[in-house]
């Protein structure tokens, strides 16, 4: 027999509510105090069978968890989000998260699109209060009322028109009632109505549906209020855009391997920038795209170059209509635009005309997919047809049909691309001997939330005797990174800044670029390997068969003493061991056995 879980909370869950321990829970139902259901090995409480008290408890443990937040100075320092989410968290209860995460980001979104809104209106505001301005100037309060309404003064400044029953100010008003989460849905539909163009289908109505009680909607609102800057919103922007991407990595944690297809860890995505180097009025494609993290690093990677982030010409696609949303949502919050289509990539390209300076993506590792569907004329199969159980060389293809003449690509690959036999070998080869690969990066395990699959870095340039940088015809470049990482978690390492630029500075060395120093092959770390030596290795692109190991730097200690040591050590160990066996026997002697 099914069980409908929504209608149920874990021991676990009710114990983060009730800010006890599971332990304390487990003796209450144990005793009989609280009603729950035996499922395997675990219980499940009935959210009706709770007494009026603990449910009181429950709501009052929200309520003093938004009030702790409320509270707080208002600092926005790296541990802003952190506080932020630990609050939207607890307030979750047993929701399932792929549901909350379109109710949390959804907010976000709202409060952003608000907030723009308020600080054109007060621009606007001043504009027809000043009388030395000719062009906007109004004596008269009904008509300067008229222009704080009319849309095209927003949409001309690049901002969304937000009608007034859907701006925060309303909507805060609103948090106590128990239809907030018709007020929020409403809401959206009115801003989806006057911005037909850009939005269309793209705000989540989730929040009438949704089992999560409408008390603790209004507290997420009540949360995402003291998100404020005192009207400076460029800084208000850059904080929104932090959190909104901090919660989608947290998410994706939460929901573990379905997390990475709408996730690319921020320490990836940040190599793949800094080393493909991108530039203002590039065409960027990235047709895996998820939440758009790749594009919202590359304008980040703009502005900090003193570059100009909306002129990036962005195309991506997605083949997930909620994860197209939260993309949109994403690119929108950063003040970037571009086309996102709806599509299966390996069937339905949707830009097939483009050539894009850059290709950046991470696409599905090892997916299956069906040949069959293809044209036989199909542009993009110019190796050949992958096998129908591994799409991996269908998205290379993808990416080299997609780049301009002097197009990069920088993409995410299974480390089994790198030296897989068969057919797909023999498509590894051919594009190789087409000199497409410029650079190999393999990467330490455990990048990625909850998976462990090793992955590698792969750079493709289309010229590389005309491109940006010096001629490196018949040349590639391996890495190995597998052992360059920090760990953040039990399940979770990282590249660290320094790890990036030391990586990246070593491509741009060997790239020939100015600034970067003489590049050098370093054993254990990188190498510059010829055509001819790949294929020695059979076309392998495992970047530890060409850097070999790293150097063991001479301590000045002889063999013979080290070997003295260490027989010392096994010996007093293996003495130590006899001890402990004999103090074991006696034991157990004592006790009758």
């Amino acid at each position: 027999m099914s069980i409908n879980k929504s209608q149920f909370i874990t021991v676990a869950e009710m114990a983060q509510m009730l800010g006890v321990t599971r332990a304390a829970i487990n003796k209450q139902i144990s005793e009989g105090k609280i009603p729950a259901k035996k499922v395997g090995r675990n219980y499940l409480i009935s959210k009706t069978s709770l007494s009026a008290e603990l449910q009181d408890r429950i709501q009052k443990g929200q309520k003093e968890t938004t009030k702790n937040v409320l509270e707080k100075s208002q600092h926005h320092d790296l541990d802003f989000e952190k506080e932020l989410w630990a609050a939207a968290d607890k307030l979750r209860g047993n929701i399932d998260v792929s549901e909350y995460k379109n109710i949390v980001l959804g907010l976000l979104f709202l409060k952003y699109i608000s907030d723009a809104f308020y600080k054109r209106r007060e621009e606007l505001d001043a504009l027809t209060r000043d009388k030395k301005n000719e062009d906007f100037y109004v004596a008269d309060d009904k008509a300067r009322a008229q222009i704080l309404e009319t849309k095209d003064f927003y949409k001309s400044a690049g901002v969304f028109y937000v009608p007034e029953k859907s701006r925060w100010e309303y909507l805060q008003t609103k948090t106590m009632q128990s239809d907030i989460g018709q007020v929020l849905d409403k809401a959206m539909d009115y801003i989806e109505e006057d911005n037909r163009a850009e939005l269309e289908g793209v705000l989540p109505k989730v929040y009438t549906r949704t089992t999560l009680d409408q008390s603790v909607i209004g507290e997420l609102v009540n949360i995402f209020s003291r998100i404020s800057f005192n009207h400076d919103f460029d800084r208000e922007k850059d904080i929104l855009g932090r959190i909104y991407e901090y919660f989608l990595g947290q998410f994706a944690d939460s929901e573990g391997k379905r997390g990475g297809e709408f996730f690319t860890p921020r320490s990836i995505v940040k190599l793949l920038v800094e080393i493909l180097d991108p530039y203002e009025n590039a065409r960027v494609l990235d047709p895996a795209c998820g939440s758009g993290g790749m594009f919202v690093t590359m304008g980040e990677y703009l502005r900090n170059h003193k570059q100009d982030s909306s002129k990036l010409a962005i195309s991506g696609q997605e083949s997930n209509q909620t994860t197209l949303r939260l993309a949109k949502m994403n690119l929108a919050i950063r003040g970037l635009s571009g086309k996102i289509e709806l599509g299966n990539t390996y069937y339905q390209d949707k830009f097939p005309h483009l050539q894009a300076d850059f290709v950046i993506s991470n696409p599905p590792f090892n997916a299956e997919w069906e040949p069959s569907k293809l044209a036989d004329n199909d542009p993009r199969i110019t190796l050949g047809v992958p096998p129908s159980g591994n799409a991996n060389f269908m998205w290379v293809q993808h990416f080299v049909h997609h780049l301009a003449p002097n197009g990069q690509a920088g993409f995410v690959m299974p480390n089994g691309a790198l030296a897989v036999s068969g057919k797909e070998g023999d498509l590894r080869q051919k594009l190789i001997e087409a000199d497409l690969v410029d650079v190999i990066v393999s990467c330490p395990s455990k990048l990625f939330y909850n998976v462990g699959l090793p992955v590698s870095l792969w750079f493709l340039s289309k010229n590389k005797t005309g491109d940006r940088f010096r001629k490196r015809q018949g040349e590639t470049l391996f890495i190995d990174a597998r052992d360059i990482f920090e760990q953040i978690s039990r399940k979770q390492v990282v590249f660290n800044p320094e790890h990036i630029e030391k990586i990246a500075n070593t491509v741009r060395a060997w790239r020939g670029e100015s600034g970067a120093g003489k590049y050098e092959d370093i054993s254990g770390f990188c190498k510059l390997a010829k055509l001819e030596e790949i294929k020695k290795n059979g076309y392998v692109l495992t970047p530890g068969r060409y850097v070999g190991l790293a150097d063991v730097e001479d301590d000045g200690i002889s063999f013979e003493e080290k070997m003295e040591k260490l027989s010392g050590e096994l010996r007093e160990a293996f003495t130590k061991g006899r001890e402990l066996e004999k103090d074991i026997e006696k034991n157990l002697k004592e006790l009758g056995f």
